[in-house]
């Protein structure tokens, strides 16, 4: 490699880095603070064509409707999310006041019967080793008892600085709401200026990547409905065989919480056997675990053969991108991430740019 060569391969790993840095920036610290503005333009954009359509067949002006079909629009999820929210509360706010009781009623029983199976085993032993045993046993059950009753008054205490960081949230939301109107009413004329900011080069690689992304990210939707739906399936299968009641409804229901990222099933079903544990029903703790690792074994193994089909990723790199994704951004990276490294991969085969041989 002579020494032009050496500088050109410099330059570009430099230009790529500096790319990849200003991106990252942009996307872990600009993206937060406009994202009010962001989620108004998507949500405009969802509701350009019933616009349009409503527009034309009503013979109405377009701001008008944009106007109504906005308001429409924020009125139903208003309500749908006010309505949730005042119910995930009071279960939450329930559950977490009946934390100890529950702790004294069903944990401490099923501790203090271990306890006499291990008394009983050990009678003939040392009785001051007996009495040392009592004593730490007693001093554990204390210690518990005082976690469980610290951790409900921790939940309690982060719940109210929940709700004192309403007013912020409810800015966010105000500007969110506001922007979606004035966007939604100038929706062409602001696409068109931004635009227009572009070279004729850079206005074609835009819409190509808009075509691409929007097909592309309605695909990523599709694939993880795909996934949902198998593990509805799963879990229903698994939860009717061990004798589950209302498998179904169940079933559903944690296959919707499997889509948030790190938490996925786990989060239902890990607390739920070990609830069970407690309460002295080994087998059917057994059995949830079970049907857990089943369905954690088998989505492990489809998203990545599943998306990636979608995408036109081979799996392990989809595989890559969704942890790495998931790692740095959340669930913003989880589904970012993959669609990102489809359409470069769309780009270079396109000739549009040339990053892969």
């Amino acid at each position: 490699m002579n020494i032009g060569k050496k500088q050109h391969f410099i330059i570009n790993i430099l230009y790529f880095g500096l790319m990849v840095l200003i991106l990252f920036v942009l996307l872990k610290y600009a993206l937060p603070l406009l994202m009010p503005f962001v989620i108004g333009f998507v949500i405009a954009y969802l509701l350009k064509r019933p616009i349009r359509f409503a527009a034309s067949r009503l013979r109405l002006s377009r701001k008008l409707v944009a106007i109504l079909m906005v308001l429409l629009f924020y009125c139903t999820v208003g309500v749908l999310l006010v309505l949730l929210s005042i119910k995930a509360f009071t279960a939450t706010g329930d559950f977490l006041q009946q934390l100890p009781s529950f702790y004294t009623w069903r944990v401490e029983p099923v501790l203090m019967d271990i306890f006499d199976g291990i008394e009983q085993s050990v009678l003939s032993m040392d009785e001051a080793l007996l009495a040392s045993l009592e004593r730490l046993w007693g001093e554990f059950v204390d210690s518990l008892g005082q976690i469980v009753s610290s951790l409900s008054g921790s939940a309690i205490t982060v719940l109210s600085s929940i709700a004192g960081s309403l007013p912020g949230l409810f800015v966010k939301l105000l500007l969110m709401i506001i922007s979606t109107f004035f966007i939604a009413v100038d929706y062409d004329r602001i696409v068109t200026f931004f635009v227009r900011q572009l070279s004729k080069n850079g206005q074609t690689i835009f819409w190509e990547i808009k075509e691409y992304v929007t097909g592309t990210l309605f695909v990523c939707i599709r694939s993880y409905l795909i996934i949902m739906s198998i593990t509805f399936v799963e879990l229903s299968i698994g939860l009717s065989v061990i004798g589950i009641e209302n498998a179904l409804v169940i079933a559903l229901l944690i296959a919707i919480f499997d889509i948030l990222p790190v938490l996925g099933t786990g989060g239902i079903m890990l607390p739920w056997a070990a609830i069970t544990a407690i309460q002295g029903e080994y087998h059917m703790a057994i059995a949830l675990f079970a049907v857990y690792i089943v369905v954690t074994v088998i989505r492990n193994i489809i998203e990545p053969k599943i998306v990636g089909s979608q995408l036109g990723l081979h799996p392990v790199a989809t595989l890559a991108s969704l942890y790495v994704g998931a790692q740095l951004f959340g669930a913003v990276g989880l589904f970012g991430f993959p669609i990102g490294l489809s359409l470069l991969r769309y780009l270079n085969e396109q000739g549009t740019i040339k990053i892969f041989r």
